[in-house]
């Protein structure tokens, strides 16, 4: 019974290290999608702790390589798991030569709820291994248990930080962390079982000393903690309602490139070339979860003339284009870095959902963004990063010909029957979307007060825009790209023999969606493809439509191009734009009419930055700094050590001199870990020097035999000198340094090689008064 109990106290603090260290598990699983990280940190914690109660009769050098050894066991099975669990391809050396690249950065941009990937699973596994086995070292081998909880405490702070204000209130698991915490300390370890007390074996005038001094440091370390507990405890009251900091802001999310920040200028590109092959795509669709209907407006196979869709085909979103600063419409998208399972939105409450799935593999598209019919929710064979706002992707190392991934989205579709009495929304929510940029053409401004005044509801007013551009303008494959004010302005108002009011989907959109904010309708413009069931999606299959927010049924596309075989009108018939000066000619000035360009070329991965300097350049110069500045530092230290040394030895009297090499022997054995007390007398503090030599050469290097009984004869003249101050000669200060530099040398020479070189550049003689006596 005895030996149960002595087993179940000494079991106490194990458990109580797995405990702790597993709850920073507990407290980071709750940003993770499911339990798998909670799982495979406590399995570290487990291990680890195990591991060193298992190897507590090694030798204490022995158990990190072990513990290191069981660890990299783990991190590689847990790899293993997490990647079979998100479907990742790929071997375990080459997932675990990514995870190791980019572990941190993707903990702290990926989407919320985090999916265990190995990515994201690595930093948190092998920290709390490493937790474990610092805390187990120093708790059950030193017996330092509270010291032993510091690994463990950090791990639980660094996890609350990270899920910052992402999740609810950590007090449970807080809680839970004090208790264990507690009953670890109130355990007896099995050194303080054994070692009974320290100063039995004392005097007792030394015993009450040592007690009271005891006591008097308990005393002091209490008030001092009593202290800080009111110095920070309304402080820290304070900031508990307060919103934590999310570390996710201080790291910059995978970005997009100029190519994609603007996919709307590839448009004419694409129309230049409509044969090229972008994807395969292969579709599959479920029926929808309601017999609402769809609007009327539909994409265009292309972009020379406009059909209404049909069941067969569908809207392959690439981006969404939300900003527009009157020169350009760009994505403005925050990605963060996703699982295969993506955060599902709650569809408008009139709408339809059907889900559609797709295989999706890429030819000549290029850049980063990841076409994906709308809105996703489970991708497969890529790593990807989403923007949970726009419902848009992209893969973070960019698109390469052959890759395959698989997409299940939730397509919806609003009721069209509740459009015409839809209202939009206002206020700062969708202020984004309803921003109009300085500098509109009066023209513009006027027909879209014009098209406003004669249609009081918002879907009113999105129809007649539509009809309006549907009925006066042309669509052609070969119109120069451009939708800024200017080309927007020559687009609507200028000369059809100058090559005004025509243009390709990226025109009809992006002029819909600015005269629909002067309207006071949200918009923006979205680009993509629309495709078949089955087969290859061309340049020709993209286009570009305007979409706008409807309270109750989310966004709308509309389609403002025209049907097919229909002659558009000219503009003047139903609108006239009086600009303030007449033109001095008819023909618009060249610079209003943009030139045609080919599909943009993204610059090379690798080309610097105009602006500024690599980040190698940046690291490399701070490594080659800082090693200048250690290397000044030693410089300078061994400098001084060797000007005191000569300050010592060689000026000053002979009474100086002779107290200087005492004072370099004292300062040998306080650098070899033997100092001397103040208290000793001279021929006392010889005796330990001898000692601390014949110990040092037990163990060390052998050396030259010096005359170590010249100690006691630089003791003998230091004693002199109290008496008689004045009359130390020279030989004798002369003998006195050659002693004194003998028992330093052969001192220095019994330590390692790199204590001896610690040695001349340690700081300990030059913090300590150096006055000589006379």
């Amino acid at each position: 019974m005895t030996r149960v109990v002595k087993v179940l106290r000494a079991a106490v603090v194990p458990l109580a290290l797995i405990g702790l260290t597993a709850l920073a598990g507990v407290v980071l699983g709750r940003v993770y999608a499911g339990d798998l990280l909670t799982r495979l940190v406590i399995g570290a914690a487990v291990g680890s702790v195990l591991v060193s109660v298992a190897a507590r009769r090694l030798p204490s050098w022995l158990v990190a390589p072990v513990s290191v050894a069981a660890m990299a066991g783990w991190t590689l099975w847990s790899l293993r798991l997490a990647a079979t669990h998100a479907e990742l391809p790929g071997g375990l050396l080459e997932i675990t030569a990514d995870a190791a690249r980019n572990g941190i950065p993707r903990l702290l941009t990926a989407m919320i709820p985090v999916e265990p990937t190995p990515d994201t699973v690595l930093v948190p596994v092998v920290a709390a291994w490493l937790a474990g086995l610092a805390g187990a070292e120093v708790a059950l081998r030193a017996g330092r248990v509270l010291l032993g909880y510091l690994p463990a405490a950090g791990l639980y702070a660094a996890a609350l930080y990270v899920v910052g204000p992402n999740a609810t209130p950590a007090v449970g698991a807080t809680l839970a962390f004090v208790t264990i915490a507690a009953v670890g300390l109130a355990a007896p370890t099995p050194a303080a079982s054994t070692a009974g007390d320290p100063t039995a074996d004392l005097a007792p005038r030394v015993r009450a000393a040592v007690r009271l001094r005891l006591a008097t440091s308990a005393t002091l370390g209490v008030a001092l903690v009593v202290g800080l507990v009111a110095l920070l405890g309304p402080a820290v009251a304070e900031g508990i309602d307060g919103r934590p900091v999310d570390p996710r802001r201080y790291v910059e999310p995978p970005q997009v490139q100029t190519l994609d920040e603007n996919p709307l200028i590839r448009i004419s590109g694409w129309a230049l070339h409509p044969e090229q092959k972008l994807l395969d795509v292969s579709t599959e669709s479920s029926a929808a979860q309601t017999g609402a209907t769809a609007p009327s407006t539909g994409p265009a196979t292309d972009d020379t003339a406009a059909a209404d869709d049909t069941d067969a085909s569908v809207r392959i979103r690439l981006a969404v284009l939300s900003d527009y600063d009157g020169v350009t419409w760009r994505v403005g998208a925050t990605y963060r870095n996703a699982g295969r399972i993506l955060p599902a939105a709650t569809p408008p409450d009139d709408s339809t959902v059907k889900t559609v799935r797709q295989q999706i593999t890429v030819a000549e598209l290029s850049g980063r963004l990841l076409p994906a019919v709308a809105t996703p929710r489970e991708v497969s064979g890529a790593r990807v990063a989403y923007d949970q706002e726009s419902g848009t992707l992209i893969r973070p190392e960019g698109l390469t010909p052959g890759l395959r991934y698989a997409v299940t989205s939730a397509e919806e579709h609003p009721d069209s029957n509740l459009l015409a009495t839809a209202n939009v929304p206002a206020g700062a929510e969708v202020a984004r979307v309803l921003r109009v940029a300085e500098g509109v053409p009066d023209p513009m401004r006027r027909l879209a007060t014009q098209l406003a005044e004669e249609n009081g509801a918002p879907y009113a007013r999105a129809v007649a825009i539509e009809q309006f551009l549907a009925e006066h303008y042309r669509v052609v494959a070969d119109a120069p790209s451009g939708h800024a004010y200017p080309n927007l302005g020559f687009f609507l108002f200028g000369p059809r023999n100058g090559g005004g009011q025509e243009g390709t989907s990226e025109q009809f959109a992006a002029a819909f969606a600015v005269l629909g904010r002067l309207s006071g309708l949200p918009t923006r413009v979205v680009v993509g493809f629309r495709a078949g069931g089955q087969g290859p999606v061309l340049a020709g299959d993209a286009f570009a439509w305007p979409e706008v927010l409807f309270d109750g049924l989310g966004w709308v596309p509309f389609d403002p191009r025209p049907r097919p075989n229909e002659e558009p009108r000219p503009v003047e018939e139903d609108f006239r734009p009086t600009p303030e000066d007449p033109p001095p000619s008819e023909v618009p000035a060249p610079t209003a009419e943009p030139s045609a360009s080919p599909e943009p070329v993204a610059a090379p991965a690798g080309q610097p930055g105009r602006g500024g300097v690599s980040t190698p350049v940046l690291v490399a110069g701070g490594s080659g700094g800082l090693l200048l500045l250690v290397g000044a530092l030693l410089l300078t230290l061994l400098a001084m050590r060797r000007s005191l040394t000569r300050a010592r030895l060689v000026r000053g009297d002979p009474g100086q001199r002779i107290v200087g090499a005492w004072r370099e022997v004292t300062d040998a054995l306080r650098l070899a870990g033997r100092p001397v007390g103040a208290d000793l007398a001279a021929t006392e503090v010889a005796g330990h020097a001898r000692r601390a030599l014949a110990d040092a050469r037990s163990g060390g290097p052998a050396a030259a035999d010096p005359d170590i009984g010249g100690v006691d004869e630089l003791a003998e003249l230091l004693n002199r000198m109290g008496f008689a101050p004045d009359a130390a000669t020279p030989d004798q200060a002369t003998r006195a340094a050659e002693v004194a530099s003998a028992y330093v040398a052969t001192l220095r020479s019994a330590r390692p090689w790199w204590r001896r070189v610690l040695w001349s550049v340690h700081p300990a003689p030059l913090r300590r008064p150096h006055r000589s006596r006379r």
